[in-house]
């Protein structure tokens, strides 16, 4: 089955964005009906200290290798790509160790913890070991493009972890760290067993059907077709695969030492704000739970949509564009079409950004109720996802600019930008921290403004000067039009207006108006970009008679 990247990315981000969609609505539901249920100090435990703990393990362990393997997949060794993926394993349980043993014995702290902190501190370092154990699938998955699965294990995996942590709340409120490590180990297990007996009948299919072929276009622009290589499950594990080279890939290998090394630093940028308050406890757990809570909300755009486009990128910027050639030497169609899809997705998040940022300004109080009641209406969590709307901005931004960044850099610019990024690094802990000081929970979102500024900017300086020599310029996608900018400023002082005078005593018509402003500002987005939307419908119907053709 012949696949085209650009389509293949783009029913990736589709797909994604519906099922995490479908996924998180439920999710959000059932966890607006947990906040009503477990304390505010309970809630910043999880959120804050044992998420970290899950983050900073799977990131490190797992975030290189998939990176580095997900590039020139076509042109893979795949006996070498398994042996490298299963060291993940052995560096997991390092990692779990450690920090399992800091999260223990060595962070302090002036409150009482709650019931079995241990175990949920145990739980979520084997639910990653776990998980881990499955990444050689999951990435030959991602190459071969088994888009719907990916998905549709992700959303499962979320919905089995609510749904097992829910009754058991429901049952014993005061052990909820008990439910949230029995919810993380029945997810794991599930994740990882599912993606090996998918992929059990699969083969056992192939078995009957002509093998699977994965045909992409190499620099040359010559078709590099390649079978499945994998005729057993047992493929999977390191050593099974024939394979007359080296037990290793070496440029893999350091590839991935290069992504090591910047994920260290990429995760303290990603996650500071946690770790000061895990390690420096500036804020109580009651103030970090709503902190969270707030944090969630604010960041609902970033995982429906901004996650999904950025993975969908990087996938499809890696095999489009050569790490180690200049544009001007490689294939001039590709090179175009990927600098116009770079444009558009810049436009898009920008414009997504600009409406979140807008909007919220005038309807986080009616969120936050809809949400919590009326306990999180009060000053503080409305200043916090008010605040939150300008980071939402700055994430689409970053995660787009960046995501082109490390799909096309090489190695030794890879490298270079891990000196740029410690200093990036040490501004953002520092705002942080001053700000957190000063403005309480608002400072760790003015720290992450800043954090995304910075990476922003390295990565706008990558892209301008990855295409200096040639007409391309990306970058000017993130300026909106005209206007969508006149109809958003008008939005702006119609909803503010709306909110002094209709909130909190007429909230339905405050909505009612806040949905006439947006689909007046939807219309006039649509209005100047008609080519996009063209494209995108005539994409959708290409895929329509493809399926029905195959049916």
């Amino acid at each position: 089955m012949a696949q085209d990247i650009l389509k293949s990315s783009l029913e990736n981000a589709s797909f994604n964005i519906i099922f995490q969609v479908l996924c998180r609505c439920v999710t959000f539901v059932l966890n607006a009906f947990v906040v009503r249920h477990v304390g505010q100090a309970v809630l910043g435990v999880m959120n804050v200290r044992l998420l970290l703990l899950e983050s900073m393990i799977l990131f490190l362990s797992r975030e290189p290798f998939m990176k580095a393997c997900l590039t020139n997949t076509a042109d893979h060794n795949w006996a070498q790509v398994v042996n490298l993926l299963w060291v993940t394993v052995p560096i997991c349980v390092t990692m779990s160790v450690i920090f399992g043993y800091i999260w223990l014995f060595l962070l302090t702290t002036a409150e009482t913890l709650p019931p079995y902190y241990t175990f949920a501190v145990c739980a979520v370092a084997v639910s990653c070991i776990i998980e881990l154990c499955s990444l050689v699938i999951q990435l030959i998955a991602s190459a071969f493009l088994f888009v719907r699965l990916k998905i549709v294990l992700d959303s499962i995996m979320i919905a089995i972890r609510t749904m097992t942590f829910v009754p058991l709340i429901l049952y014993r409120p005061e052990n909820a760290l008990f439910a949230f490590g029995v919810a993380q180990l029945v997810a794991a297990i599930f994740y990882t067993t599912s993606h090996y007996i998918y992929f059990h009948y699969y083969i056992q299919r192939l078995k009957f059907k002509p093998r699977r072929k994965m045909s992409l276009r190499d620099s040359s622009d010559e078709i590099v077709s390649k079978e499945f290589p994998f005729e057993s499950v047992s493929d999977f594990l390191p050593g099974q695969l024939r394979n007359n080279d080296s037990y290793l890939d070496k440029k893999l290998s350091v590839l991935t030492w290069s992504f090591f090394r910047q994920g260290i630093l990429k995760q303290i940028l990603t996650e500071g704000e946690r770790l000061i308050m895990t390690v420096i406890p500036v804020l109580t757990f009651a103030e970090q739970g709503t902190y969270e809570v707030v944090n969630n909300l604010g960041s609902l755009a970033a995982r429906f949509i901004f996650r999904p486009i950025e993975e969908s990128g990087y996938f499809y910027f890696t095999q489009m564009v050569r790490r180690d050639k200049p544009l001007s030497d490689q294939n001039s169609s590709k090179i175009q079409e990927s600098v116009n899809v770079l444009t558009q997705l810049c436009s898009v998040v920008t414009s997504i950004g600009l409406v979140v940022l807008v909007f919220g300004q005038s309807y986080s109080s009616l969120l936050l109720w809809m949400y919590g009641g009326s306990k999180l209406t009060s000053y503080l969590p409305v200043l916090l996802l008010r605040t939150h709307c300008l980071a939402v901005l700055l994430l689409g931004i970053n995660g787009v600019t960046e995501c082109y960044t490390n799909a096309t850099a090489d190695s030794a610019t890879i490298n270079k930008s891990n000196l740029i990024m410690i200093y990036e690094s040490i501004a953002f802990l520092c705002a942080s921290y001053v700000f957190a000081t000063w403005l309480g929970p608002v400072g760790f979102i003015l720290g992450n403004c800043v954090n995304m500024g910075l990476r922003i900017l390295h990565s706008m300086t990558f892209i301008n000067r990855r295409h200096r020599d040639t007409v391309y310029r990306p970058l000017r996608g993130l300026v909106p039009k005209p206007v969508f900018t006149a109809s958003l400023i008008i939005a702006a002082l119609i909803t503010k207006v709306s909110h002094v005078y209709f909130f909190p005593d007429e909230k339905f018509m405050h909505f009612l108006i806040g949905l006439i402003s947006f689909l007046v500002v939807l219309g006039s987005w649509m209005y100047e970009n008609q080519e996009l939307i063209k494209l995108g419908a005539s994409k959708w119907h290409e895929r329509r008679d493809r399926h029905k053709k195959s049916d």
